[in-house]
């Protein structure tokens, strides 16, 4: 049977199926209901495939998930272009795509994070920056910007499009990872994220390595500290200010002892 000669039940089937496949099986609806600003029992309408959306809602629908209006009349695994991105391939969506979509602000907040860890090329020092995290189309994004300093250390690129870095954030079962890279993936680092119960709730800490061949003298994992600034510009302009090599008595007191400077890292 085509598209045009399904019946309006079925049709109402095939959307209330792609819509739990882009939902997944770990998502509340209650939390998806609140995100999309779409009232529970509604939801669960389009859901058991009861009834279609309006069109507006429909595009409130298409802009998180990142689809668009075929979900109404086609199958799911027909709505993506599977070969020219590798991670909305069914044959790894299910495994890595599933995380893409599920990181929700009660999660990982968008806005500023100034983030701490020990140097990869000054073992004595440390590394403070900021970085921003957006949502779009249901995705969670990461860009920053290396210090002039950090890439000279290690004889790369300096320019402005040099050091701009961006990545993609991703849920996992006990927190979250970030997988980022340099333009045309010049170097790539992996972020493993945990959150840390504290006053205000805006701490993690984890890991980060990076993608470099293996030498005796040479760190390519360590500790990493993200705070969240908020999504206001107040405190993240002094934070910034701040970025750059810094020794273990200039970290922030609370970056320091999440740290665990002296323990050793495995």
């Amino acid at each position: 049977m085509t598209t045009f000669s399904k019946t309006p039940s079925e049709q109402r089937n095939v959307f209330s199926e792609n819509l739990r496949g882009l939902i997944g099986p770990d998502t509340p609806i209650a939390t998806l209901s609140r995100e999309l600003d779409i009232n529970r029992t509604q939801l669960n309408r389009y859901l058991a495939g009861e009834s279609f959306p309006r069109p507006d809602i429909l595009k409130r629908i298409c802009d998180h998930f990142g689809v668009d209006a075929r979900i109404l009349i086609e199958p799911l695994s027909t709505l993506n272009n599977s070969g020219s991105d590798p991670m909305i391939n069914p044959f790894v969506r299910d495994y890595i795509g599933a995380g893409f979509t599920t990181v929700t602000e009660d999660i990982f907040p968008s806005g500023f994070y100034r983030f701490s860890r020990r140097s990869f090329v000054h073992n004595d020092q440390f590394l403070v920056g900021v970085v921003h995290i957006r949502r779009e189309n249901g995705n969670v994004y990461m860009k920053g910007f290396e210090r002039k300093s950090a890439l000279e250390a290690q004889n790369l690129p300096s320019d402005v499009p040099a050091r701009e870095f961006r990545g993609v954030v991703m849920q996992q079962d006990d927190g979250l990872c970030i997988l980022a890279s340099r333009k045309n993936t010049l170097t790539c680092s992996f972020n493993y994220l945990s959150r840390v119960a504290s006053f205000q709730n805006n701490f993690w800490v984890g890991y980060v390595t990076r993608t470099v061949p293996e030498h005796d003298d040479d760190l390519r994992a360590t500790r990493m500290v993200y705070e969240h600034l908020g999504t206001g510009m107040r405190n993240a302009l002094p934070a910034a200010r701040g970025a750059g090599f810094r020794t273990e008595a200039e970290l922030q007191p609370y970056h320091r002892r999440l740290l665990r400077i002296d323990a050793p890292f495995w």
